[in-house]
């Protein structure tokens, strides 16, 4: 493939300048590469310190609740997203650092091309001059034949059109050996300029496998980066699923329960007073003199003030005995008339 040596010629031979400054551009190119991959890590930094505030505020959930357990999933998966992109932000440093060493060697390259392409900068110099001689002889040639043209043509004496036809003739011969000049020197430049243009066809090659190598590095570097960036979306969303909602409520229950122990059935205590010294007594039966088991067999009397004694107690809301069916005036009579010896009636 020959595309420079066919494609840079043209009458005012500007294709050696143009595949030189076309180098030159190459050292341009690898310095705003290495420019973007600057910007492309910062970006990936800023987004990585995002990710890690993140994660500090998932930290900080409130503990409370059955959703609690929820926010360390939030921290995990945004921990790993800024380490991510914070690897990726390293992996871009170290490209910027091989850009650089690309572009140290490229400067030394291109010295060196220029060093070995002086000859064909003369060349390139030697034939713009002969062109330019080349076309004052021509235009000087054609010159002196149209004045011997015309002295023809008006008629002039025999010794003018002698003299017109010596200059007409030292004229062709000039230009001849400008032709001759200019044709040598054009060969020259032609193997130079062929020479040069497939040298910097080379340089451009090589310039241009090394600069998609290193694209080549920082695409597969974002493509890594997003495989594991892929990765923690996925465990995010497996441990999402994986954290049921019963899970959640058995883990509140575990962590906050105060305890399993449900209240007992409480039964009535009746109220007791305390006996002068400050010692509780346990409270004795109500027993009226006489009536006990040794002192007599119980008869029907007995039993209705034992029934009596014995029905449901109530008590109001300063400790007091309140009788179900009877009052408390009931109660005295029916003791009266036991310890008179018999019923009579109360409302005589």
């Amino acid at each position: 493939m020959a595309v420079f040596q066919n494609n840079f010629w043209g009458e005012k031979n500007a294709g050696f300048d143009v595949l030189y400054h076309n180098m030159k551009h190459g050292q341009l190119a690898t310095k705003e590469l290495a420019e973007f991959v600057r910007e492309s890590a910062a970006v990936e930094e800023t987004y990585s310190k995002s990710m890690s505030k993140l994660a500090k505020m998932a930290s900080n959930g409130s503990p409370q609740g059955t959703f609690a357990p929820m926010w360390d999933i939030f921290r995990v998966s945004s921990d790993k997203l800024a380490l991510c992109h914070l690897e990726l932000m390293r992996k871009m440093n170290d490209l910027i650092r091989d850009i650089n060493k690309y572009g140290d060697e490229q400067v030394k390259i291109h010295r060196k091309t220029k060093e070995e392409m002086v000859g064909t900068v003369e060349a390139v110099q030697a034939l713009q001059v002969q062109s330019g001689h080349l076309q004052k002889s021509k235009e000087g040639y054609h010159a002196k034949c149209l004045e011997l043209d015309r002295l023809r043509k008006e008629g002039a004496p025999q010794k003018e059109l002698e003299k017109a036809e010596l200059k007409s003739k030292k004229a062709a011969e000039s230009f001849a050996l400008c032709i001759e000049k200019y044709n040598r020197v054009g060969g020259e430049f032609e193997q130079k300029m062929s020479e040069s243009a497939q040298k910097f066809q080379e340089i451009e090659e090589a310039h241009l496998r090394q600069m998609k190598q290193l694209i080549k590095g920082y695409s597969h570097s974002i493509e890594d980066t997003h495989v594991q960036v892929g990765q923690v979306h996925e465990e995010f969303k497996q441990n999402v699923e994986n954290i049921g909602i019963d899970n959640l409520i058995q883990k509140f229950a575990e962590q906050k329960g105060t305890g399993k122990d449900r209240p007992a059935l409480v039964g009535f205590e009746e109220y007791m007073t305390a006996p002068e010294g400050g010692k509780k007594s346990r409270a004795k039966a109500f027993r009226i003199p006489g009536l006990g088991k040794r002192d007599k067999e119980p008869d029907s009397t007995d039993s209705a003030v034992t029934e009596a004694l014995n029905s449901p107690l109530e008590v109001d809301d300063e400790g007091f005995v309140i009788r179900a069916d009877s009052t408390q005036n009931d109660i005295l009579l029916l003791i009266a008339h036991v310890h008179s010896g018999g019923f009579r009636d109360v409302n005589n």
